[in-house]
């Protein structure tokens, strides 16, 4: 290219050609965006382990894809439930027939294979068989469906480490709902958000303090999240829209969750019969003895413990209100809260000290430290001994609960 500048002055500077190899990467770049941008428009898929999530999903899109009038003859839903290998070759072959047979009176089709269990780390998953048809049913979707067909998946629980799944993943959005571990530290605020996601769609408001309570109570499981809220919803009617922790505590049952919830709160409480009761309901739903010492009664016994040195060594004034005691803790300096247990994103989780420290009188510093040194027998006993797990529980909870006499 030339040209001249000032006049009179010429120059000139010859065209850019790029080499094979950068030709190759550009080439290889622009290949790569084609595909990211070609992610089929006709797949969908609904996958993870938060079943509940995953059907009302599937559904919704589903609803979207076929109108009410044309259900009987746009949509053509394979049941990907599957006992054996033999079940599940079947509806991958239905899987494969529907996608290739066009609508009968014409215009668009929806395939749906729903709930398949075939594409998890199960012993039908992993047989040869299913392994085979699983590949050819990825290779069809790669290829391109036909602009009038639409695919639909639907698994509870899928594999994400095999083939399957990571070309699904390649040509199609994915969209993924697990449960969240309540073992991991932070699923309290990933389960808020989306609590607070789904009452601001219901219109309610709920108060920090509700907020907080509902999760303990209610757990993770989506099902019963989304009937709490609608108990609330109904409750509340359409005038009054705040949700207050007195409102939580009378309308929502409790989930596994909140059961273990519940047990440390009649512990905090010396509800003797009480925590008994809720231990024999654990222990009849089949929860692990060892789970339910060191998820409700050690942390328990810990965060009165914390909660009894923040309020005798640092003054913090135990109260109703949970923003002025979450205040007076953040104004702490870092060696006194060092210990506090934290949220996923580093702060401080104040809420589950707070409840402690509005029951924490009940209990001596001594009781807490006596207390915490008898959780760790009773899980000695449980892991290294004969003796029956619900005795070691029951022992324990009578240990902690009933107060020593005087000499």
């Amino acid at each position: 290219m030339c040209g001249a500048d000032p006049p009179g002055t010429h120059f000139c500077f010859p065209r850019f050609r790029p080499g094979p190899k950068v030709a190759a990467v550009a080439k290889k770049l622009a290949a790569k965006k084609k595909s990211a941008a070609k992610k089929a428009a006709n797949i969908f898929a609904f996958v993870g382990s938060d079943e509940a999530r995953v059907k009302e999903e599937a559904l919704k899109r589903f609803r979207e894809l076929v109108p009410p009038e044309e259900a009987d003859f746009g949509a053509e839903v394979i049941d990907g439930g599957a006992d054996n290998a033999e079940s599940a070759v079947r509806a991958v072959n239905d899987t494969m027939a529907a996608l290739q047979t066009l609508p009968f009176f014409g215009g668009n089709k929806v395939v749906w294979l729903k709930g398949a269990t075939f594409f998890a780390d199960n012993q039908t998953g992993k047989a040869q068989s299913v392994l085979d048809a699983a590949e050819a049913l990825a290779d069809a979707l790669a290829a391109g469906l036909p602009e009038s067909v639409t695919f639909l998946l639907s698994a509870p629980a899928i594999d994400k480490r095999r083939a399957f799944y990571k070309t699904l993943n390649k040509v199609a959005p994915v969209e993924v709902f697990d449960r969240l571990d309540l073992g991991r530290d932070g699923w309290q605020e990933n389960v808020a958000r989306h609590v607070r996601k789904l009452a601001r769609e219901r219109r309610l408001d709920f108060d920090d303090e509700a907020l907080e309570l509902f999760v303990m109570l209610a757990g993770d499981e989506s099902g019963q999240i989304g009937a709490e809220l609608e108990k609330i919803d109904l409750f509340l009617g359409p005038d009054e829209r705040r949700v207050t922790a007195e409102i939580v505590r009378q309308q929502v049952s409790l989930s596994r969750a909140g059961v273990v919830f519940e047990l440390g709160d009649r512990i905090a409480k010396r509800d003797l019969a009480g925590a008994l009761a809720v231990v024999d309901h654990l222990l009849f739903q089949g929860e692990n003895p060892i789970g339910v010492l060191l998820a409700a009664v050690a942390p328990t016994l810990r965060r009165m413990l914390v909660a009894k040195d923040l309020i005798a060594n640092h003054g913090l004034r135990p109260g109703r209100n949970f923003r002025a005691f979450e205040a007076e803790v953040a104004r702490l300096p870092a060696a006194a809260t060092a210990h506090l247990p934290r949220k996923k994103d580093g702060s401080l989780s104040v809420y589950p000290v707070f409840l402690a420290a509005g029951e924490v009188r009940a209990f001596s510093e001594a009781e807490l430290r006596t207390g915490l040194r008898a959780c760790l027998d009773a899980n000695r006993a449980l892991v290294t001994s004969n003796l029956e797990p619900r005795l070691v529980l029951e022992r324990l909870i009578v240990r902690l609960l009933t107060r020593e006499r005087a000499a």
